[in-house]
């Protein structure tokens, strides 16, 4: 081995020291700090990771209920023409929450504005392939949409439902409502006439 690698060692009698060279030192410091750094850095990468994902909540039990309000309060023969992602789409601008039109299997597969949970409430979506609807009362799995009937409040465990397979819950995210809502009278209206 060569001498240069070698630390030499120093013996006073009692001990043995190793002597390190100033050289190997700030290198072993830099190595050491370098691993203090990556240790202390890893949760904080996660951390900030988390605070993205998490800088749009989830809304509120409050929220929902004002995503429910405004879909009982629809009337008119306008909405009943609307097939179930536009009367969605319709309902959450109505009450403030805005978001991107999406088709019921585009919401199925998940959009940004929505995060899935597992745990309804209030005011989530609850989407099947093809079909799409707002959680009434999760207690007693109900559900309002478009139906064949026109629009009303169903039961989500029915056995109709169950056939379209697993149901997905998705939560609107968002900080506040949108402060001007007033679009979604406009849409109505379109939303009934033929082009």
């Amino acid at each position: 081995m060569d001498e240069g690698c070698r630390p030499p060692v120093i013996s006073t009698g009692r001990e043995t020291r190793i002597k390190i060279p100033p050289v190997r030192i700030r290198k072993l410091l830099a190595i050491a700090v370098f691993c203090l750094f990556a240790v202390c850095a890893a949760p904080a990468a996660k951390r900030r990771q988390q605070e993205i994902a998490h800088e749009r909540p989830p809304f509120s039990e409050d929220d929902g209920l004002s995503i429910i309000a405004a879909a009982l309060n629809l009337g008119g023969s306008r909405t009943a023409t609307l097939d179930c992602s536009h009367l969605v789409h319709a309902i959450y601008e109505r009450a403030g929450f805005v978001y991107p039109y999406a088709r019921s299997s585009d919401l199925y597969s998940g959009i940004e504005a929505f995060q899935r949970v597992n745990v309804p409430q209030p005011g989530d979506l609850i989407v099947w392939h093809g079909h799409v609807g707002i959680v009434v009362n999760p207690a007693k799995h109900a559900f309002f949409s478009s139906l064949r009937s026109g629009l009303g409040v169903d039961d989500y465990q029915a056995p109709a439902w169950q056939k379209r397979g697993r149901a997905r819950f998705y939560r609107y995210l968002a900080i506040r409502p949108a402060q001007n809502a007033s679009t979604a009278s406009s849409y109505f209206l379109r939303a009934g006439q033929k082009h």
